[in-house]
């Protein structure tokens, strides 16, 4: 392991604050999207986004919770459940984790063994989860978020849980597990040196034209 804990508990204001001008996991799929020419829109935008809160100290991120959100954050507690009885694993939860060195941190919904494993627990929709039941496999464009989280706490591997109540017992939990690629990891960290390298860039030259101490 290699991070500093910045907090113990997630979606508290202390959480929110940590995050202000950090590239989380759930920033990692717009740091990545691609274009054949130019930079992506996603891309830029995130780079902005993470600009404009360092130069103002407030997070920038949409707080808006849909039904459909709430319902997930309201199940994960039995989600959590479901895992440990499948796997015999006992899931703590973690805070937010911040690189030592980097603008970069996570906030894994879980860990396993003092971070030899991590999970991601999804209450989705309904149609969503029977989506993730049929393809067998974690859905790609989460894939990013679980890179980003295995590169900040080292683990080995991340379990992608799929969960709905809804369903019959037997179809109501999936677990996907993702292994640890050091040659991925090695290729991921040069790609966030890069992108905070420009977001660094960019702040420098907005912060000089406006007098703000760097």
């Amino acid at each position: 392991m290699n991070f500093r804990v910045v907090t113990t508990e997630q979606r508290t204001d202390a959480w929110r604050q940590a995050r202000v001008g950090q590239l989380t996991g759930t920033c990692a799929v717009d740091m990545l999207a691609k274009i054949k020419t130019g930079e992506a829109a996603a891309r830029r935008d995130l780079r902005l986004r993470l600009v404009c809160e360092r130069l103002t100290g407030r997070s920038q991120e949409d707080v808006f919770v849909s039904k459909d959100m709430q319902r997930g954050i309201d199940k994960e507690a039995d989600a959590f459940a479901a895992y440990e009885a499948l796997t015999g694993e006992i899931a703590r939860t973690v805070g937010y984790l911040a690189h030592p060195e980097l603008a970069a941190g996570c906030s894994p919904d879980g860990q396993i063994g003092n971070f030899t494993g991590i999970v991601e627990v999804k209450c989705p929709k309904s149609a969503t989860h029977l989506r993730y039941l049929r393809s067998r496999q974690a859905p790609s464009d989460y894939l990013p978020q679980v890179q980003h989280n295995l590169w900040i706490t080292g683990a080995q591997w991340c379990d992608f849980v799929t969960y709905d109540d809804r369903f019959p017992p037997t179809l109501r939990l999936a677990v996907f597990r993702i292994y640890r690629d050091e040659a991925a990891m090695k290729s991921y960290e040069l790609l966030v040196r890069i992108f905070l390298g420009e977001v660094e860039k960019e702040y420098q030259e907005v912060a000089a034209l406006a007098g703000v101490a760097a």
